[in-house]
């Protein structure tokens, strides 16, 4: 809105400074930020004013006794309003990735708090139908995955060089195409193009069936990321301490993907228009940064999935955008992490209860919440339970728990922006 209105002023002073993603990610950070802040503060006030609070958790479930009972939920819908606004004014609204982002967060934020309205007001803790929320995700999917396929302006170059001569900077590109071809750690020629896995079904349909399998990927990485990031939102700060982080290695990699300076440095691929995904997640880092000021232990609101979901889409959605999707089981090992330790804990459950035993690996999962549990809660609840993995008998608090947490993502964030390099 405001890019498109200093566009038009054209020789106005200080309407050049619009033209500039720098400028405009950090005005978005910043406004995300305090909008944030200042939103949130005054939905915390609604939300109890209204007795919209948190019923299902209490201290009996803590070891430190920490209530959890009567603090306001759905403040998803704080990160989402703090996301919206910046872009809305700072953002080109006629870019196809910035409108893909703004149509993801919207999406997975009715989705989301669908599922926390059904909990809230309903009083049922399953909230939403397992099986409509996967539609959801894969209709997501679908979108994102369909777009980078049809839309004309979803193009990339798969290599780009820059020289000077005579102070002026010459960019030469390869063809300008629509491909399936990604970036891959570790190898010098670090571009995979999924067509390539189907040579055997000829030419034209090989690039065929690697847009489909593309399409599927899609789906596949939105429905992970989301459950993921929905499963480390447990304790409080965990999920936006963690997101925060991750959504700066994504900014920096947007920032690499859309300067044809850089991705020629850093020999990626270089996708025309991405560079509008800096500012999209600007925005993102400043609303979650916001949030952790009321979300910060004792928290005084969550997220509920209105967040959760919303944010693991916008993170798989933006890596799938920039071709970076095979990068994701490193810069959200912690999100990979938590989904494997509930997958692995209900399937060996299941397994030994149809032989008549009760098996646990962990204490509790996700495995963040193992690291709080005590052995005696858990036999408490079930004296013939047996746990495998028993860890320290030394339980950590919460905080500690989400700092080291933070510090593993921090280090994996980092590691991620390294593989652009180490090949």
């Amino acid at each position: 809105m405001l890019y498109e209105l200093f566009n038009h002023l054209g020789a106005f002073p200080g309407a050049r400074l619009m033209t500039y993603i720098s400028f405009r990610a950090i005005v978005a950070a910043v406004l995300a930020l305090l909008t944030s802040v200042w939103f949130g503060k005054w939905f915390i006030r609604y939300m109890k004013s209204h007795n919209i609070t948190e019923t299902q958790r209490d201290e009996k479930l803590d070891p430190f006794n920490v209530s959890k009972k009567g603090v306001p939920t759905m403040g998803g819908i704080i990160i989402i309003v703090a996301i919206l606004i910046p872009c809305l004014l700072m953002g080109k609204l006629r870019n196809i990735y910035m409108l893909l982002l703004l149509i993801t967060t919207v999406l997975m934020g009715v989705l989301g708090f669908a599922d926390d309205y059904i909990k809230t007001f309903r009083k049922n803790k399953d909230g939403l139908n397992g099986w409509v929320k996967i539609a959801g995700q894969v209709t997501l999917g679908l979108i994102v995955g369909l777009t980078l396929r049809y839309a004309p302006a979803a193009v990339m170059n798969e290599t780009v060089e820059t020289r000077v001569e005579n102070n002026i900077t010459i960019v030469e590109k390869s063809p300008t195409v629509k491909s399936t071809r990604t970036t891959i750690p570790f190898f010098k020629n670090h571009n995979l193009n999924y067509a390539d896995w189907f040579s055997f079904l000829g030419e034209e349909n090989m690039y065929r069936a690697g847009w489909i399998f593309f399409v599927l990927l899609t789906v596949l990485v939105v429905a992970a990321v989301s459950n993921g990031a929905n499963l480390n939102d447990g304790m409080d700060g965990m999920c936006a301490g963690n997101s925060a982080l991750i959504g700066v290695a994504l900014l920096a990699l947007a920032y690499v993907s859309g300067s044809v300076v850089w991705a020629d440095y850093f020999d990626v691929m270089y996708i025309p228009g991405s560079e509008e995904l800096v500012v999209f997640l600007g925005a993102f880092v400043g609303a979650l940064v916001g949030f952790l000021w009321w979300n910060g232990f004792p928290a005084q609101i969550f997220m509920g999935d209105t967040g959760s979901l919303t944010i693991g889409g916008i993170i798989g959605v933006s890596a799938v955008i920039m071709h970076k999707e095979l990068l994701l089981p490193i810069l959200c090992g912690v999100f990979f992490m938590e989904s494997v330790s509930v997958i692995l804990q209900t399937q060996v459950y299941k397994f030994y209860k149809k032989r008549g035993k009760h098996v646990r690996i962990w204490k509790r999962a996700p495995l963040h919440d193992h690291y709080r549990t005590s052995i005696e809660q858990v036999i408490k609840i079930d004296p013939t339970c047996q746990i495998r993995l028993r860890g320290s008998k030394d339980l950590q608090h919460e905080t500690k728990i989400v700092l080291r947490f933070c510090i593993v993502t921090l280090i994996l964030a980092a590691f991620t922006l390294l593989t652009l390099k180490i090949r």
